[in-house]
């Protein structure tokens, strides 16, 4: 089986993926977004823009996801924003058609909820002056002026299922997933601050410097 985990940046994708793999047996992160960074790496920087208009980016997630799904026995988990119907119909609607168990959850959230999650991670420390777009970095800025977007398009039918998170904590999220999905997750046995230091850690992981 597949969980695809859309949502916008900030929305919780990723800490909810590693949730999701940390409490259920056998489950792997494979994320799409590695493709497009290898791309992005690749190609010269005047010619880089958004990978994921690149059909080679969504010709090679199919392909992992492919292989993933076909050959490894537990269920493969995708965190990545995609706001292009036709674009996840390229890779979702291809995997269904395979034969695959594909199981698409788009987490929504309330823009000011979203705002406050990118400053209590750190990533938006400069968020505070949302005015000044310049002043952000370029990846919290990106992040910010296509929050609209990215959430008026996520709201949309064919985004389904919606899983509205301002009210959930992200062990509350994995669990809805995981039962929308009839899959069983271990017992959540972390604390607060071992949730938050679980969390943090995987913040780290993922900041991204080039």
């Amino acid at each position: 089986m597949l969980l695809w985990i859309n949502g916008p940046f900030g929305g919780g994708k990723t800490q909810t993926a590693h949730e999701l793999e940390r409490r259920l047996r056998g489950s792997v992160i494979c994320d799409p977004e590695h493709v497009g960074f290898g791309l992005h790496r690749a190609t010269p920087r005047e010619l880089r823009g958004d990978f994921q208009d690149l059909p080679a980016w969504r010709q090679g997630v199919y392909e992992v996801l492919d292989l993933a799904l076909t050959e490894y026995g537990g269920t493969i988990i995708a965190p990545m924003t995609v706001i292009e119907p036709g674009y996840l119909d390229e890779i979702l609607g291809r995997l269904r058609e395979r034969g695959h168990d594909v199981r698409h959850f788009a987490l929504l959230a309330e823009r000011d909820t979203v705002l406050r999650r990118l400053r209590e991670r750190g990533l938006g420390h400069a968020l505070q002056s949302i005015g000044a777009g310049k002043a952000l970095p370029r990846r919290d800025s990106f992040a910010v002026s296509n929050l609209d977007r990215c959430l008026a398009r996520l709201r949309e039918p064919e985004f389904a299922e919606h899983v509205f998170t301002d009210r959930l904590t992200i062990p509350q999220v994995a669990d809805h997933i995981a039962a929308s999905a009839a899959l069983t997750l271990t017992p959540n046995t972390d604390g607060a601050l071992r949730a938050r230091l679980r969390r943090a850690w995987i913040g780290v992981q993922h900041i991204r410097l080039d």
